[in-house]
């Protein structure tokens, strides 16, 4: 039972080891980028989850889409690269908008969440085939999940509670 804030952190770090395990061809700093984002997430968190306990809800977050093995490495990386496009979306353009955060924190995350996205586009690039759509019953799976957690955001007004269970 997790909810945007806490379980998106955990997806940022999910997405760092599987591409990191993936080999992609990403520079040294990418893994500097990914603990930089987590840090920031860390000092971004305004409330213990203790004190939102009315707002949680389960989600059904797909796990299985994060499943596989190195045969599917261009799908693996797609699903890490539209997870890292929805974390940017909430983040960057609902939260933004919100002011859950502090602003000068929010700002460094976007920037480096940004910078993680165009370097994973280029692996997803290189990886597939010309032409070829690496995602396709993942992408939607993944698409509606996120989906329900802006619509819940949406319903309690984007409350600091319903950011940080």
């Amino acid at each position: 039972m997790a909810l945007p804030c806490s379980f998106l952190v955990a997806l940022v770090a999910l997405g760092c080891n599987s591409v990191c395990s993936l080999g992609c061809d990403l520079p040294q700093t990418h893994g500097l980028l990914n603990r930089r984002a987590l840090t920031l997430l860390g000092q971004m968190r305004r409330l213990p989850a203790s004190s939102c306990q009315k707002d949680r809800n389960d989600f059904a977050f797909p796990q299985d889409v994060f499943g596989g093995d190195q045969s599917h490495k261009a799908q693996a990386l797609s699903v890490v690269h539209v997870t890292n496009q929805k974390i940017f979306h909430f983040f960057c353009t609902e939260a933004s908008s919100s002011a859950a955060w502090n602003t000068t924190l929010l700002e460094e995350f976007c920037t480096g969440l940004d910078r993680q996205l165009t370097r994973l586009e280029a692996c997803v690039v290189q990886e597939a085939g010309e032409g070829e759509d690496p995602l396709t019953n993942e992408d939607s799976i993944l698409r509606n999940y996120f989906q329900r957690l802006s619509l819940y955001l949406q319903e309690k007004k984007y409350s600091p509670c319903a950011w940080e269970i």
